[in-house]
């Protein structure tokens, strides 16, 4: 019983070693020291390694809990929220005054809005086939994909792409967008292949080029196919609604209306 207690603090042990990380990389960003941007991302890297680590080891240990989650919520808006934030602030958005503080604001607001709602489908069973909006991890590392891939350089940096981009992460984690978790992917033969030429092509790329340029190429390569889905199936959502509709207004059958909304997301799955 002593073993199994202990059990219950190892996953909680990562997501708070994530807390740290984040907790590092604000105090960077409020120093003056040489190449303080490249380690603060460093940090949110490490962040983002502990943060992937919690969930698998409270899997595999069978130590899921309530507490956990919402542990892990709150070490995401530090480390992946807050931390993100100022550096992206203090890097490049600082030169921009008041505009540049709303950028830093809104990714915040954005990913603790993201978070809130993460935990809410999660508390009503929602289906685990889909993140609803860019989960706040991925908004992290493509913002500091960026700060690593730039080096230590000190030289100055665009302030207005660098705020654009902010914008959008921030308007992605609040939007309806789907992002596939491939938590429930099928590997088939083929699909195997597929990830293990892609895998290959990464170690290639990261040997020949800067690690940061295949995290920025991953992360880019995960948003595209969300927004290609979800531009995919705009039109079929659409008309599930409309078939919906109509049976409520000709048939008044609830149940009919929901099977009809049902659909759309049936399809959905079957296209992993």
């Amino acid at each position: 019983m002593r073993l199994r207690k202990a059990l219950f603090v190892l996953p909680n042990l990562f997501t708070v070693s994530s807390i740290f990380c984040g907790l590092y990389a604000l105090t960077l960003c409020a120093t003056d020291r040489e190449g303080r941007f490249y380690q603060a991302a460093i940090s949110i890297l490490f962040a983002m390694f502990f943060d992937a680590v919690d969930g698998r080891v409270a899997r595999l240990t069978k130590t899921q809990s309530e507490f956990g989650m919402q542990l892990d919520s709150l070490a995401d808006v530090v480390s992946f929220g807050a931390a993100p934030a100022l550096l992206l602030y203090e890097w490049a958005l600082a030169p921009l005054g008041v505009w540049g503080l709303f950028a830093a604001f809104a990714f915040v607001a954005c990913g603790a809005m993201r978070l809130a709602r993460f935990n809410l489908l999660a508390n009503r069973h929602a289906s685990s086939d889909f993140f609803v909006g860019l989960p706040i991890p991925v908004a992290a590392g493509a913002a500091i994909a960026l700060i690593v891939a730039r080096g230590v350089s000190e030289s100055p940096v665009p302030a207005v792409p660098v705020a654009v981009l902010t914008l959008l992460l921030s308007f992605l984690m609040v939007s309806n967008v789907r992002f596939r978790t491939f938590k429930h992917v099928r590997l088939t033969k083929r699909k195997a292949a597929v990830l293990f030429l892609a895998t290959g092509l990464a170690v290639v790329s990261a040997v020949q080029f800067q690690p940061a340029t295949v995290l920025a190429a991953v992360i880019i390569a995960y948003i595209t196919l969300g927004l290609g889905e979800g531009a995919l199936l705009f039109g079929r959502h659409r008309r599930a609604r409309r078939r919906a509709r109509l049976a409520v207004n000709s048939s008044g059958d609830l149940a009919a209306a929901e099977a009809d909304e049902d659909e759309a997301d049936d399809e959905d799955d079957d296209l992993v």
